[in-house]
């Protein structure tokens, strides 16, 4: 059974910009989720969560228009995505995919400057604004200095940055992230986070991120969406959701869930292998 935030059940309505509404998603003949339905506050940090196979990138994906659902619809100001010119999506929503290869060859300052083509036309080509754009890019993500250096040269948490560069020049007022922390190192994971955090404060980005590590959706969204067998089990503030009934519901896990030091922010923390394996072990002599 769903359950939801305590603000969550009368904030539904048509008004914010990106939703997926009673959709049906999957691959060939295999369906991830079944009449899924979806609102992305505006103006929020969205962080999705969930086990391995859920549907957390699957939704992604749609929500981006890089799948469409077999059933249902996903809208993007009021519009269905799906029938919208690929260029204005663009100019509207940018994409982070999961795995991002950069062209052989390419350096970092026309990777960045690729995040620009949704600005071009056949009347409009490369232009002071353009290039201005791009200098702010790269500055906000802190590549500037790394602009001549190859794309291939550079560390995952390097490369990582550059592709947000690149995302932050199409000018949009979504951004979608998939695991945008994966392989980094636990220095590299925060600093992407932070500066995730920084657009959506500073700039006033809605930005949209699947993550795994719960404890770091916790800290850092504003709106967070738990799934679990391509279903919405619970949706609203960390703070007013996470606690560790949710955790073992969705994960499997037992735990506590106690106040962050740094933050006052859920903290996760998984029960010992002990206490895990008394409680399996009770479980299984109560079904004897």
């Amino acid at each position: 059974m769903s359950t939801s935030g305590p603000d969550m059940n009368n904030q539904r309505s048509t008004v914010n910009r990106l939703s997926a509404d009673d959709v049906t998603l999957g691959y060939d003949q295999r369906v991830i989720a079944e009449k899924l339905s979806v609102e992305i506050p505006d103006n929020s940090f969205t962080v999705i969560v969930g086990p391995n196979a859920c549907g957390k990138s699957t939704l992604l994906r749609a929500l981006s228009r890089m799948l469409k659902p077999t059933r249902g619809r996903v809208l993007l100001d009021g519009q269905v995505i799906q029938s919208m010119p690929a260029k204005k999506v663009a100019r509207t929503l940018g994409l982070l995919p999961q795995s991002s290869i950069a062209p052989d060859g390419i350096t970092v300052g026309d990777l960045v400057g690729r995040g620009r083509y949704p600005h071009q036309g056949l009347l409009r080509q490369w232009s002071a604004e353009d290039e201005r754009v791009v200098q702010e890019s790269m500055a906000s993500t802190g590549v500037a200095e790394l602009a001549d250096r190859y794309v291939d040269e550079l560390s995952g948490g390097q490369r990582q940055r550059v592709w947000i560069a690149m995302a932050l020049a199409q000018q949009t007022p979504l951004l979608l992230l998939d695991e945008p922390t994966t392989y980094l190192d636990i220095q590299h994971q925060i600093d992407v986070l932070d500066l995730c955090a920084q657009l959506h404060e500073e700039q006033g980005r809605t930005l949209v991120a699947v993550l795994h590590d719960l404890n770091h959706a916790a800290r850092y969204a504003t709106h967070l969406i738990a799934l679990r067998g391509g279903e919405v089990i619970a949706e609203g503030a960390p703070n007013d959701i996470v606690t560790a009934e949710l955790v073992e519901q969705v994960f499997g896990l037992r735990c506590q869930v106690i106040d962050d030091p740094e933050t006052g922010t859920p903290l996760v923390v998984p029960a010992a292998r002990r206490a895990r394996r008394a409680t399996v072990a009770a479980a299984a002599a109560g079904g004897a």
